[in-house]
């Protein structure tokens, strides 16, 4: 921590350029043992500092936030309505391999209404409740919303149930770290009107990434209690001592009220899921610390 302090007031500020930040993470993105991709947005100002980052990465579970932004897109233009009744069945069940609360809890089936749907896609990451909005709003039409948003480099393809019939089928929901700081600027936005998500539906969505408790050691893992970070995270299996995604995506609210967005994506790493969670906090911290610095 002293050595951190001490950087922070003398470091030279060269380390914090666009040139040098991106060493910094290519440095920091070595014990994956695999590809990385990482971006770092200003949301205020749109500096972008990125690796990789235009090559496609898969989501995993990073793709439920799309997936709640086109639905509540439905929600604003008036097709569909938060409160009303969402019949979930057996066969809407995800695999046992998959996370769903709804499963372990409701395996014959329940009736929940659409926000707790969104709810539990967003910030419990629930696999039954992801396939579920997908039946509303299927993938083809979550693209063509990104597509009319302007972003033509995140791709939903697949549902979560057929995502856990192989490996490879999770390639086919895909995003660049770049168009992943894309979306969380359009989140943060949250003009309406065909961009993005109405007010309402934008504080819904960052309260429900904020007070999400899934794999806290990524994004946050390294930055101070106190800072606010709104996220999303996604992650595979390990097969043959291979995962395919380790991914986590937030808005970090900085200490001078600015916002960051940043996205990392660790993607067939033989390394420990500790090692992969720790290059994404550690890239995380990296570009914290440099707004941090130029604020000074």
């Amino acid at each position: 921590m002293l050595a951190l302090v001490i950087w922070l007031a003398v470091g030279p500020r060269t380390g914090c350029a666009p040139a040098g930040l991106r060493q910094e993470f290519q440095r920091l993105a070595t014990p994956a043992r695999g590809r990385v991709g990482a971006a770092a947005l200003r949301l205020e100002n749109g500096e972008l500092v990125s690796l990789n980052g235009t090559s496609p990465f898969p989501m995993q579970s990073v793709y439920k936030l799309p997936i709640a932004m086109a639905v509540l897109a439905q929600v604003d233009a008036g097709r569909l309505a938060l409160d009303a009744p969402v019949k979930i069945v057996k066969s809407d069940m995800v695999p046992s391999g998959a996370r769903s609360r709804i499963r372990d809890e409701h395996p014959g089936g329940i009736e929940l209404p659409l926000r707790e749907i969104l709810r539990l896609s967003v910030s419990e990451s629930d696999g039954t409740a992801c396939d579920v909005l997908l039946r509303l709003v299927p993938p083809r039409e979550v693209t063509e919303y990104l597509r009319r948003q302007g972003e033509g480099d995140i791709v939903v393809e697949t549902s979560e149930k057929k995502m856990s019939t192989g490996p490879r089928v999770q390639y086919r929901n895909h995003s660049t770290p770049e168009a992943a700081v894309r979306l969380l600027r359009l989140l943060h936005e949250g003009k309406g009107k065909g961009k993005g998500v109405s007010a309402a539906s934008r504080r819904y969505l960052l309260d429900w990434m904020t007070v999400t408790d899934t794999s806290p050691r990524r994004l946050r893992g390294n930055l101070p209690p106190a800072v606010s970070v709104a996220h999303k995270t996604g992650s595979s299996g390990t097969d043959g001592g291979l995962t395919r995604a380790t991914n986590d995506i937030g808005i970090i609210t900085l200490p001078d009220g600015g916002h960051l967005a940043v996205a990392v994506f660790v993607s067939d790493s033989r390394a420990s899921e500790a090692e992969r969670e720790g290059v994404i906090a550690a890239i995380a911290r990296a570009a914290f610390d440099c707004q941090v610095l130029a604020a000074r």
